[in-house]
């Protein structure tokens, strides 16, 4: 497997228009010392999707980081990524592991649900991701779960743990210490006014 699960993981911002311009914020989420980078993005514009897929690739092979294509295989395979992110309505973990290869990542969602983690796993998960473990800006909906998760499921595998929502620059710290391998952030990351500033202060609670 290229690389490791592990350390701060900066999930793009899906809203649309953006926020804030893509591959310069991504750039300076590596520059803080971001080590997974997920593209979501969500629309129907393969073109523009194409174009902003390859270019963040390209950021993150110049900074050593993992690039990960959220929900399209087909777009992780154009690009070079890394892997592919699926979640619980998205292509299953064979299917995403057939188009992209044995040495691609397969990070699966698993919300709190350690029944789907563990089908995950035996389906070939490189990953397995849990949350939200806070309420979350991002998906305010998404019911939450509890940080003991992460015993709970490092008891079940060996997989590299993810925790994603709600977690900022309070909490990372706590985050961690339950077991999580790595921190998923959006709005913590992207919605900060110094980007790289901003993963380098996460960075420094792991």
């Amino acid at each position: 497997m290229p690389g490791t699960i592990r350390g701060l993981y900066a999930i793009t911002d899906a809203r649309w228009p953006r926020p804030v311009a893509l591959e310069p914020a991504v750039a300076a989420a590596l520059r803080g010392g971001a080590r997974i980078i997920q593209y979501r993005d969500k629309s129907t514009d393969r073109e523009r999707r194409l174009a902003e897929a390859s270019a963040l690739a390209s950021l993150c092979a110049q900074a050593g980081a993992l690039f990960i294509v959220n929900d399209d295989a087909a777009l992780a395979q154009a690009v070079g990524a890394d892997g592919v992110h699926v979640g619980e309505h998205d292509a299953a973990v064979s299917d995403a592991r057939a188009q992209l290869g044995e040495a691609a990542i397969v990070g699966v969602s698993c919300y709190g649900d350690l029944d789907r983690a563990q089908r995950a796993a035996a389906a070939g998960a490189s990953y397995l991701a849990f949350g939200s473990v806070y309420p979350s800006p991002t998906k305010p909906h998404a019911p939450t779960v509890p940080l003991a998760i992460f015993a709970e499921a490092r008891a079940l595998t060996d997989l590299p743990l993810v925790a994603i929502g709600g977690i900022n620059a309070d909490n990372i710290a706590s985050v961690r210490a339950a077991g999580a391998d790595a921190i998923a952030l959006v709005d913590a990351v992207f919605g900060a006014q110094d980007i790289e500033q901003a993963c380098k202060t996460l960075g420094n609670s792991l």
